[in-house]
């Protein structure tokens, strides 16, 4: 017996609205390199490992940006802060790049690419493997460098929209 006549098909629709209450951190990718300076508003981001540091991202391969983040092969994954609703608005849209970034300060670290002034956090890696799987590849991302600001809270994507997240102590 396969596993098709066991497990029905599901629908893209079905599947979006199930991961829509799958809350997420907000982050904005960047990158800086012979490509040119190019970022995008992501949710799909986590940790695989601490031994090296590694993140994963995923990333449309059908997406403006992805050829920039191809050749480059590094980025900075900085992780938004309550308050920059707007700022995830301007990089997850159609708004010119220039105009992303004028949105906002900015500083390079190691890798030379964009980190963001205020974020909660920002890794700065450089992409060591990617895999592909449908419409996106996984962008395997080691830790080259990093910022922590623990004078804000998150920004979380839930159930289409943002929720800032305090900490325990600031209730």
């Amino acid at each position: 017996m396969s596993l098709d006549t066991l497990t029905p098909a599901v629908e893209k629709t079905e599947f979006r609205n199930a991961m829509s209450r799958l809350g997420a951190a907000v982050n904005i990718i960047t990158t800086e390199g012979p490509a040119g300076r190019a970022g995008f508003t992501a949710s799909a981001v986590c940790s695989v490992t601490d031994s090296p540091p590694t993140l994963l991202v995923c990333l449309n391969r059908s997406a403006s940006v992805y050829p920039v983040f191809r050749e480059n092969m590094q980025l900075c994954v900085n992780t938004l802060a309550a308050g920059h609703e707007t700022l995830s608005n301007l990089f997850g849209g159609k708004t010119p790049m220039a105009d992303r970034f004028i949105a906002a300060e900015w500083s390079t670290a190691v890798t030379g690419s964009p980190v963001l002034s205020g974020a909660v956090a920002s890794f700065d890696c450089r992409i060591t493997q990617i895999v592909s799987v449908g419409t996106h590849d996984t962008l395997f991302c080691e830790v080259v460098g990093l910022v922590r600001n623990d004078d804000t809270h998150g920004l979380a994507w839930f159930d289409r929209g943002y929720h800032p997240l305090l900490r325990q102590d600031a209730c």
